[in-house]
């Protein structure tokens, strides 16, 4: 089916529905999951209500194949540097797939599988998968980055926008119980210490969680995310949303202590978005 989604364009929306939870995917959007409803209410900022234009302020999309910020656009890897736009200036965010077109991999009435090759200016080429499981109480996400035939540095998660007001209910409180936080340097990258969390409001990324973290919309609904992710961002500066991105390694982990993924293998992700009465 194509339509206008809500990007704004004509393009293939990818609907899933099961009990009270019905869920738009756009593979042209980057692959997105662009709208979560429960009973008809929406959970995600929609472009029209997104607090900068363009496809990182919207949705539920992929990151990969890093997460979060690269530092100045810069990627050292086995004796090469290599160079990427900078997505978020000075910085390139988020990887390279949330901007692109991804194939529609096969879809029913509650799945749907995306793929997306790793193209320039990713120079290691591989694939990443994005599938996407809904059922009446749960989205289960699952994200593959693949290597193709030489090993590469890789990370991956999701960055979802959630409404800061949905249509019923009171604003949105976030449940985030975080042992620790990696230090932010002036140049918005993490310096490599772990400190203690100071109260918000966050740009940054939060590890040793002692329960999965969850969103409570007062009167309205609550969503719980656990994810096999150790990483957890957190952006709740816009007044319109806060975004609570599971990823697998801190920002800027590929020119650190990258993981690698072997010739033909994966680093796989998994997030599971459950949600409940307040």
């Amino acid at each position: 089916m194509r339509r206008a989604g809500r990007s704004g364009d004509t393009e293939p929306v990818i609907t899933l529905e099961s009990g009270p939870a019905r869920v738009e995917v756009e593979p042209d959007a980057g692959g997105r999951v662009a709208a979560i409803a429960l009973d008809g209410i929406d959970l995600l900022v929609a472009p029209a209500d997104a607090p900068a234009p363009g496809p990182l302020h919207w949705g539920c999309y992929p990151m990969a194949p890093w997460a979060g910020r690269l530092g100045w656009g810069r990627l050292s890897f086995a004796s090469a540097e290599h160079r990427f736009p900078l997505t978020l200036p000075p910085h390139a965010v988020h990887g390279t797939v949330w901007s692109t077109a991804w194939d529609d991999d096969g879809h029913d009435g509650t799945s749907a599988r995306l793929k997306v090759a790793l193209e320039d200016p990713w120079p290691f080429g591989g694939h990443v998968v994005h599938r996407i499981v809904l059922g009446p109480d749960q989205l289960r996400l699952t994200l593959e980055v693949h290597a193709a035939d030489r090993p590469m540095p890789a990370a991956c998660g999701w960055h979802p926008w959630f409404r800061r007001h949905l249509a019923t209910g009171g604003p949105a409180e976030l449940d985030l119980a975080a042992g620790a936080m990696w230090q932010r340097g002036p140049d918005g990258l993490p310096t490599g210490a772990l400190v203690r969390p100071p109260p918000g409001p966050w740009d940054d990324c939060f590890t040793d969680l002692t329960r999965p973290p969850s969103i409570t919309w007062p009167g309205a609904r609550t969503i719980t995310l656990a994810s096999s992710c150790r990483q957890w961002v957190v952006y709740d500066e816009p007044a319109v949303g806060l975004c609570v991105e599971p990823q697998t390694a801190p920002p800027d982990s590929l020119n650190r202590e990258p993981d690698i993924v072997p010739p033909g293998q994966a680093l796989v992700a998994e997030l599971d978005l459950r949600w409940s009465n307040p």
